[in-house]
């Protein structure tokens, strides 16, 4: 009898639906032993891309708020199947999964389809996406769907390059290299090879064990820890709960504060960041052995 795999994922740029459809393929491979079902989720009123800056910004505080939309309903061939595994493919915004993510996690439909079923994580992201996937543990511990893996591909470039990238490429729609500046997001070499990834979540899942299929991913390159940018996480998310609650609660002074926020993220970006990074270089022999052990939990699937 076949088993039934179920890929869900949002996507805009269609980047993260091709790093999850190669990482299907290797089940896509046996159709005489599995069943591949994808669901794209679908905003009822979707955003538009590439973006207006205006709308990038105003979507800040519902993001980081975890606001949700409504969504799309799964077809009837996603909610009438049990799935023996799910491949979650999701993006961050604002050091928080999309809106799209959170409005399906938020639906109803989401802690039907995911208890008690093994599920492997997949982003694709600028770098910044270890305290979004402890975001997204949490709903998965209270659907108590079962965590074996999480694949997390980012964009290898430094940080301040990938900043103009994902800026130029979210606003005019270029993923392109132009000028001085590369290809945007993840690149095409990582996403087209995500396939080996694949082929390590079958043969686990052939067997029913999965206690080394996390390492065996990591071994493979599937999750990169930058210590520096999980200091700027945490120093984001404080910054963006004290902007993104004074936003939502002054609705009549939102347009002013929107503008704000835009003057002061860039600010952050540009000046602050680079002043944060002197004491971390500094620090790095004395906090080690706390970075080498925060590392390794960031690369696992645990949950604190």
């Amino acid at each position: 009898m076949r088993k039934n795999i179920l890929v869900i994922y949002y996507t805009q740029t269609g980047q993260l639906e091709d790093i999850a459809k190669n990482i299907a393929r290797p089940f896509e491979d046996k159709k005489d032993e599995y069943n591949v079902t994808y669901y794209n989720i679908q905003l009822k009123e979707d955003f538009a891309f590439p973006w207006t800056s205006e709308v990038f910004f105003n979507t800040f505080p519902e993001s980081y708020l975890q606001i949700p939309s409504e969504i799309i309903p799964p077809p009837a061939e996603v909610l009438n199947q049990k799935f023996d595994l799910i491949l979650f493919g999701y993006q961050v915004w604002y050091l928080t999964p999309s809106i799209p993510i959170i409005s399906f996690l938020k639906s109803g439909f989401a802690e039907n389809l995911l208890k008690d079923t093994p599920v492997v994580t997949i982003s694709g992201t600028r770098n910044m996406w270890m305290l979004s996937q402890e975001k997204l543990k949490v709903y998965l511990k209270n659907f108590g769907a079962k965590l074996i893996g999480n694949i997390a591909l980012v964009d290898r470039h430094d940080n301040y390059t990938s900043v103009l990238t994902i800026l130029r490429w979210m606003t005019t729609g270029q993923k392109e290299k132009s000028g001085m500046l590369p290809a945007a997001g993840v690149s095409d070499e990582e996403i087209n090879g995500a396939g080996k990834y694949g082929t390590i979540i079958e043969k686990h899942f052939r067997t029913g064990d999965y206690n080394q299929l996390q390492p065996d991913l990591v071994k493979k390159g599937a999750v990169e820890i930058r210590p520096f940018l999980v200091r700027v996480e945490k120093v984001g998310n404080k910054i963006f709960t004290v902007w993104s609650n004074l936003i939502i609660k002054k609705k009549e002074k939102r347009p002013l504060l929107i503008k704000f926020f835009k003057v002061y993220l860039m600010a952050a970006i540009w000046v602050i960041s680079p002043i944060v990074l002197v004491p971390h270089l500094l620090l790095t022999p004395v906090l080690w052995w706390k970075r080498e052990k925060q590392r390794k939990y960031l690369q696992g699937i645990n949950y604190k």
